[in-house]
């Protein structure tokens, strides 16, 4: 009698770890899914809902040109790197503009995907040694509201400390943080442009 009591509460025992092994995969991923909250962005910059920010029709005058352009629509069919910024452009907004420029050419056999552009929001006039220096980048001159009804930015910042994203498509995609780290942006530039097939 004792001998059946004995392997009954054996069997049984048998029986939970066998079943506490069989389910211990299930219990893993419930915790690190629901408790542990792996993060799941392998991007640098903040990805943007273009629905909420629709490419406004703005204004603009193209630098060296007296008409008013079609403004960025112009440059529909490539990825655009934008920043804002005066015409003065201090130094914070050139290291910008020397980033923007860099990060074209290291993507290499790529670079001709990508166009560069800086929204200029005031009437100062922009120096000739920056416009020498940068050459090839699109220079628009609009309205700062334009852009302030538009750009989003992030706490605490304002929309001239960013650089963004337009994808070909025209759609407003992808914010890079202040005094952003340009081999961060390199890498998300690179992904992009290997997963599309436009631009």
């Amino acid at each position: 009698m004792e001998e059946n009591s004995k392997q009954k509460i054996n069997g049984r025992r048998k029986l939970f770890l066998v079943l506490a092994i069989c389910a211990a995969p299930m219990i893993c991923s419930y915790l690190a899914y629901y408790i542990i909250k792996p993060a799941g962005r392998t991007n640098y910059g903040t990805i943007l809902d273009p629905r909420q920010y629709p490419m406004p029709l703005m204004q603009t005058t193209l630098l060296g040109s007296a008409d008013a352009g079609k403004g960025l629509s112009a440059y529909q069919g490539k990825w655009v790197m934008l920043t804002v910024g005066t015409g003065d452009c201090t130094e914070t907004c050139q290291k910008r503009l020397y980033d923007m420029r860099q990060l074209r050419l290291a993507q290499g056999k790529e670079m001709d995907r990508i166009e560069r552009v800086w929204m200029v929001t005031d009437e100062q006039p922009v120096s000739t040694s920056l416009l020498r220096e940068y050459d090839g980048m699109h220079i628009l001159k609009t309205a700062p509201a334009e852009l302030q009804h538009w750009l989003p930015a992030d706490t605490g910042t304002q929309i001239s400390d960013h650089i963004y994203l337009i994808d070909p498509l025209g759609n407003l995609m992808m914010r890079f943080p202040k005094d952003a780290d340009p081999n961060k942006i390199k890498k998300d530039l690179a992904k992009l442009l290997r997963a599309s097939a436009i631009g």
